[in-house]
């Protein structure tokens, strides 16, 4: 039975690994969108302009306050009453990246608070602007002292990215609901689809450690800790 069950697992591993490319495409574009989002809402939350301040805070909060899933649901339902229509990867896509961009806000945030004052007033005695400050001399230190905490939040958007399925997206998850519909087996398929996110994510949880290490940074933001 046991040698039975293990080839019915490998007979299916080469049709629901071919999810886990889309699960990485859409996994990893969403993260660089949510960096995007996260570099240009992250500043905002530190800027001493009200507006953009304003906005940026409203931004990472609702979006925080608000589960990724009814998002994803906004974005692919909700939007065509307002006459975008978007294909169901797109919407993953950019359900993934803005939610993501919310929490990358806050890592750089926290990063950027995290390097000494005395950093920029140098930088500005020397003759630089604020905008200059910030760009050469504390965003570099910034990441640096962050990039544990990104790599960590890649980890938590691929689990994550398990959700667009409910939009028809063929990803690892959605392969895996295929398999089970004709073989009547949840148990067996659900157990290699949770192996091959397990994989994916110990090995970023790996690199993250080694990050930490090298960069010899003694801890570092993570959505529970945020």
């Amino acid at each position: 039975m046991i040698i039975d069950s293990l080839k019915f697992i490998l007979s299916i591993v080469p049709f629901i690994a071919q999810g886990l490319t889309v699960t990485l495409q859409i996994s990893l574009t969403g993260f660089v969108l949510g960096m995007v989002l996260g570099v240009f809402f992250g500043l905002g939350r530190i800027s001493s302009n009200i507006v953009y301040h304003t906005i940026s805070s409203i931004y990472v909060e609702v979006i925080r306050g608000t589960p990724l899933f009814v998002q994803i649901l906004i974005i692919y339902f909700g939007l065509p009453s307002l006459g975008i229509n978007l294909d169901p990867i797109t919407a993953g896509i950019l359900a993934l990246g803005i939610n993501s961009g919310a929490y990358q806000a806050e890592i750089l945030r926290a990063g950027i608070q995290s390097i000494p004052i005395e950093q920029l007033n140098s930088a500005l005695s020397l003759g630089m602007t604020k905008t200059q400050a910030m760009i050469y001399v504390i965003l570099p230190q910034a990441i640096r002292v962050v990039i544990p905490a990104l790599v960590n939040e890649l980890v938590i958007l691929v689990k994550d990215s398990a959700l667009v399925s409910v939009i028809g997206v063929a990803e690892l998850t959605r392969r895996g609901e295929y398999v089970v519909a004709w073989s009547w087996r949840p148990f067996k398929v659900y157990s290699a689809v949770a192996a091959l996110y397990f994989i994916v994510c110990f090995t970023l949880s790996k690199a993250s450690k080694y990050l930490e290490e090298k960069l010899s940074i003694p801890g570092y933001m993570t959505r529970k800790g945020m």
